[in-house]
């Protein structure tokens, strides 16, 4: 990461656990100043005092729901006078049942407004304040939820998906304006919120450190559209090649913390 292509400063959405926390610390020790957003005001403060005893930048917080509809008015209240030249999403949960016709229509819409619209909202504000200055980068962290449909993740999966296709379609526009756009597919990372699901994994489960998936993604940055890190390769390939139905059959196996059939030879 460079200050001149990225500084100074970078927003990250999410930044209070798991790679957002990891991607503002990193990114404070090349120098670039933060604008850190997530829901929980106090963990942002701890973040920040920890990042601004460390490091010689600023960091500004904001609390906000990015569920919640409208949101870009109190980002841009904190962003305006400043030049972002990092977009960091870290967003992604479903609301409600799981369960896609055991939810209700309020609980899929906030599940919406989270991975698809602020996805869109943020990447069109700050992009377009980057291709005028011709210089920048937008970070979208993904799923391998995105690659094939499954039982329980039928709006998550699609929203991740979404974000494939739209950081795909929007590196393809702004490739020579001076601008990286990254999807970064990841699978189990030990974060927080994992552990408090206290989720039995198969002795086979690699569960990825967050300070190494933040590390990863900011440096393929430049290297859009979209990063797979090599323990997910195998995967990924089969998910993008194999027949839907099939596909959709092994998503499902897997998360209920079953093996997939085997890729056919």
């Amino acid at each position: 990461m460079t200050l001149e292509k990225y500084g100074p400063w970078a927003i990250i959405i999410g930044a209070s656990d798991g790679i957002g926390n990891e991607a503002a610390r990193q990114l404070a020790g090349e120098g670039i100043n933060l604008i850190l957003v997530s829901r929980s005001a106090e963990k942002l403060q701890r973040l920040a005092v920890d990042i601004t005893a460390a490091h010689q930048v600023e960091v500004r917080i904001l609390s906000l729901d990015m569920a919640q509809p409208d949101t870009l008015p109190a980002i841009r209240q904190i962003s305006d006078d400043v030049e972002v030249g990092l977009l960091f999403c870290n967003v992604g949960a479903t609301f409600g049942a799981g369960r896609f016709l055991r939810s209700e229509l309020a609980d899929l819409e906030r599940t919406m407004q989270l991975n698809n619209i602020s996805h869109i909202a943020l990447s069109h504000h700050f992009g377009r304040l980057m291709l005028e200055r011709g210089r920048g980068g937008i970070v979208l962290i993904g799923s391998m939820a995105g690659n094939a449909g499954g039982t329980s993740t039928v709006l998550y999966g699609a929203g991740k998906a979404f974000a494939q296709i739209f950081a795909e379609g929007l590196w393809s526009e702004v490739k020579d304006k001076g601008i990286d756009v990254l999807y970064v597919v990841v699978g189990a990372v030990d974060t927080p919120k994992r552990q408090s699901l206290n989720i039995q994994d198969a002795p086979d489960q690699f569960v990825a450190d967050p300070a190494d998936t933040a590390r990863e993604a900011l440096a393929a940055l430049p290297h859009g559209p979209v990063f797979v890190p090599d323990h997910m390769r195998d995967d990924f390939q089969y998910f993008c090649a194999a027949p839907r139905r099939e596909a959709a059959e092994a998503m499902t196996a897997m998360l209920k913390g079953m093996p997939r059939k085997p890729a056919p030879d």
